[in-house]
């Protein structure tokens, strides 16, 4: 934990904070702080400063708070993301928010199967638990707005267009694609399959809505590996 959240439930008062559940246990058994102690600290979706412990007991801790800086930006993207296998789902949320994704939209292809759309994992109280856990490695205060969207030609053909419009369309698909570029300064909307890869139908309705294929070369990687590598080469 590189940056400690809080939530506005936190607050007893102007300033000050008490902490009992899984951040107090982290700061005894992780950063082993005591009464005096500075700790980085951000509001959830608001600033980010330092805390001081003014008070540390055996089920709580009370901390002075000061939130003076503004959180890193969010990465000029909306990514398109093939459901995941829930296994791969929950580090893919962290990465996605490790890495500054303001905004992912979840949807359905012909390679994900019906049963990934039943895990727990897609509860909101499932997808925030993993983002604020992205968020704290990165140092980030903004949740990244998650979509679901299960039915994947009309989200194609009715609002991915308008999503787009003003931005650089890729999908990122193995094949005798262009390669992938690198170092934008622009705003991308980039798509992203499941490990099987979009089908080709998938690939031409894409297409259709702005979004154009390019390549990362011979090798087929994991979804998690690949969206850390798009994003890595794109910005």
């Amino acid at each position: 934990m590189n940056l400690l959240l809080l939530e506005q439930a936190d607050f007893v008062a102007a300033g000050r904070v008490v902490l009992r559940d899984r951040r107090f246990t982290h700061m005894q058994d992780v950063h082993k702080v005591e009464v005096g102690d500075s700790l980085r600290v951000g509001l959830i979706d608001g600033l980010m400063g330092h805390a001081e412990v003014v008070r540390l007991e055996g089920h709580e801790a009370e901390l002075s708070v000061t939130l003076d800086q503004p959180p890193p930006a969010k990465l000029p993207l909306t990514l398109i993301l093939a459901l995941p296998r829930p296994k791969m789902l929950r580090r893919v949320f962290q990465t996605l928010a490790t890495m500054g994704v303001g905004k992912v939209v979840l949807v359905n292809s012909y390679r994900v199967e019906k049963s990934f759309w039943q895990t727990p994992f897609l509860e909101p109280a499932a997808i925030r638990e993993q983002l604020i856990l992205g968020l704290e490695q990165a140092r980030d205060t903004v949740l990244p707005e998650v979509i679901i969207e299960k039915r994947f030609k009309p989200f194609v053909e009715d609002r991915l267009p308008g999503m787009a419009q003003g931005t650089l369309g890729l999908v990122g698909h193995p094949g005798a694609y262009p390669p992938c570029p690198r170092h934008l300064d622009e705003a991308v909307t980039l798509a992203i399959g499941p490990e099987g890869g979009w089908i080709p139908y998938e690939v031409d309705l894409l297409g259709k809505a702005g979004l154009q294929p390019v390549q990362l070369g011979e090798r087929i990687l994991r979804v998690e590996t690949a969206v850390a590598v798009l994003l890595a080469r794109l910005f």
